[in-house]
């Protein structure tokens, strides 16, 4: 089933509608669909570089606001259907304790989590249901998703097809060494 929503996300790059269908996709991808943008992205820019920038656009603003959707999603469901489920196990507490370390930590794991393979729609439900500052996770999710799609689309733009089986192997790896070395260093000043 996943390979052929796959085939079908892949197909709208190829539509009239291709910028419509590209923001549709990183909108749900936020917060609830399994395919990321990313594969859209890549066959749009290989196809017409000269609008790498306007693509890479169109995917941040869908997806930043598609994380506001599973911000939403968390903060309005969490009292309905997570809180009586946490009181019926008595982890209360414990998710008050998450809850602190979260939102102390919670604009690196939007962060991590805008820019690495990590599922962003994770974390924009979770930062919702521990309540994170919207104007961190706001600030937090446009800068990662930023990142993400502008680094990729000057790549392809720069690059072209040659890079393209590149990205698609190691760009998510790269990302993720990105952060974890950023957050190492973060780690080292505060303790030397």
């Amino acid at each position: 089933m996943i390979r052929k929503l796959y085939d079908w996300t892949l197909s709208l790059a190829d539509s009239q509608h291709a910028l419509w269908a590209l923001f549709v996709v990183a909108f749900v991808e936020s917060s609830v669909f399994p395919i990321p943008p990313d594969v859209l992205i890549i066959p749009m820019i290989l196809a017409r570089p000269s609008r790498a920038w306007l693509i890479a656009s169109v995917a941040l603003v869908g997806s930043v606001l598609g994380g506001l959707l599973g911000y939403y999603i968390g903060w309005g469901l969490f009292e309905s259907v997570g809180r009586p489920v946490l009181e019926f196990y008595g982890k209360e507490v414990y998710f008050e304790e998450f809850r602190a370390q979260y939102n102390a930590w919670g604009a690196w794991a939007v962060l991590m989590a805008g820019v690495t393979p990590f599922p962003y729609k994770v974390i924009t439900i979770l930062s919702g249901s521990t309540g994170l500052n919207l104007g961190v996770f706001m600030l937090a999710s446009v800068v990662a998703r930023g990142l993400r799609f502008f680094v990729l689309a000057a790549l392809l733009r720069r690059f072209g097809a040659p890079i393209r089986r590149f990205i698609e192997r190691y760009l998510g790896l790269l990302f993720t060494a990105f952060v974890v070395l950023l957050l190492g260093g973060f780690v080292l000043v505060k303790y030397l």
